[in-house]
């Protein structure tokens, strides 16, 4: 099977749902990450050009973790829009990358761009197998076979915006693979250190440690990511990804 995690900024697949995807390629699934905007605006020294380098390169450097594919679309961080533009660059990489399932953000986060995000991977996922919808990319893959499962992950901290805790349909215990998640977050170096000058204080692997400790107490893990299953009309309905993890 293949699996394609999808979210705004370089960094958030890593904090999100790390875990599931080490579990998956574990079992001999193939992953993609790709990320929709480019992390330009973290950085209070480099410019906004010089820090999105820094930043595509750290994106690579995690997702080697998983012997998995990178891609970005390259949107300056705090423009991501719904717009024809933004959604036919993921269409074209959910072509590319014919995903069986994609993971993405949930639909009501702490910020904009990543629940505008999680629309674009929704219109994507319904949208790549239309063989009329052109992506007007120079070499344009062929439309998808089918639609795959769609999936969200957990917002920041497992609450929506006015702090009630999200009602997950499944939380996957990540406990065994921790270590990869670290690893794979530790890549990203920049913004480690833009969020202690932004915050003051270092704690960005520990929050990461914390916010997946928390999901993992509400089914009685050590660790966990938590998850719900988009099932609207023409999405397949199954539970694939409770398939690949069963056991």
């Amino acid at each position: 099977m293949k699996i394609l995690a999808i979210a705004a900024h370089p960094d958030d697949i890593e904090f999100l749902c790390a875990g599931t995807l080490a579990l998956l390629r574990q079992r001999g699934h193939s992953i993609a990450l790709a990320t929709v905007a480019n992390g330009g605006c973290g950085s209070a020294t480099l410019t906004p050009a010089e820090i999105a380098c820094v930043r595509a390169e750290e994106a690579g450097n995690a997702a080697a973790v998983l012997d998995a594919e990178y891609y970005g679309a390259g949107v300056d961080d705090l423009e991501i829009v719904f717009s024809n533009d933004i959604r036919r660059q993921a269409v074209e990489i959910l072509r590319i990358t014919r995903p069986d399932m994609i993971i993405t953000h949930f639909p009501e986060d702490y910020m904009l761009d990543h629940e505008i995000t999680s629309k674009i991977a929704r219109d994507a996922a319904f949208s790549a197998s239309v063989p009329n919808y052109p992506t007007h990319a120079e070499n344009p893959a062929p439309p998808t076979a089918k639609i795959p499962h769609l999936y969200y992950m957990s917002p920041l901290d497992g609450i929506t915006i006015f702090g009630k805790p999200v009602e997950f349909q499944f939380v996957i215990d990540i406990s065994s693979v921790m270590d990869t998640k670290v690893e794979m977050l530790g890549c990203h170096a920049s913004q480690r250190a833009w969020l202690q000058r932004q915050h003051g204080m270092d704690e960005y692997v520990e929050h990461m440690k914390r916010n997946s400790a928390g999901m993992g107490r509400r089914q009685g893990y050590e660790f966990g990511e938590g998850f719900c299953q988009h099932l609207g009309h023409a999405y397949p309905g199954d539970n694939l990804l409770a398939k690949l993890l069963e056991g």
